[in-house]
């Protein structure tokens, strides 16, 4: 092997070293992320994401981190055509520009998801990233995410992440449900 090559291999060690360990993969078929909205005249509208890829990481001090994406261009409001069409468009999620929603939590204790409590993290939505608070529920298995659903949910202000259309009709306010799943990394 070349010099080269010996280094080459020696930065890529490094960074597989230094790379979290992911946990377990979310599982997309028994997860459930959604969210819901509440119009003016006081009806709610449910919105889901169908299509989400996400993990959780186990780090180097033994917390844990999770990071999910959420595809836009998928979002859909419940048994509403019109509006899944609106919640994609350039005046809500904009999915042609933003196909994407993110969220990646602080390093947080195993346990947090045994005994519920905060999550904090960055969520981006648009392009815009803010600091967000998470409720975690306290689990009703020994196992949770592998037994049973982690439960979390938090609001966010739509019009904090430039998602100010159509305020004459909707409410600000975006209740995020999230219902997860785990699959044990294969690798």
């Amino acid at each position: 092997m070349s010099q080269r090559g010996a280094w080459v291999a020696v930065g890529v060690a490094l960074l597989l070293a230094a790379a979290p360990a992911v946990a377990a993969r979310i599982d997309d078929v028994a997860s459930r992320i959604g969210f819901t909205l509440k119009t003016r005249w006081g009806q709610t509208l449910e919105g889901r994401f169908p299509a989400f890829d996400g993990e959780i990481r186990q780090l180097d001090d033994g917390q844990r981190q999770v990071a999910f994406s959420l595809s836009s261009r998928e979002v859909e409001i419940v048994d509403n055509a019109s509006y899944t069409r609106l919640t994609r468009g350039k005046g809500f999620f904009d999915a042609e520009r933003y196909p994407e929603v993110s969220f990646v939590s602080d390093p947080y204790p195993e346990s947090l998801t045994r005994r519920g409590g905060a999550l904090a993290g960055v969520l981006t939505i648009r392009g815009v990233q803010r600091r967000e608070v998470f409720t975690v529920l306290a689990s009703a298995c020994p196992r949770p995410a592998r037994d049973c659903d982690v439960v979390a949910s938090g609001a966010v202000q739509r019009s904090d992440y430039g998602v100010d259309r159509w305020a004459f009709a909707l409410g600000d306010s975006v209740r995020f449900q999230l219902r997860i799943r785990t699959v044990a990394d294969a690798s």
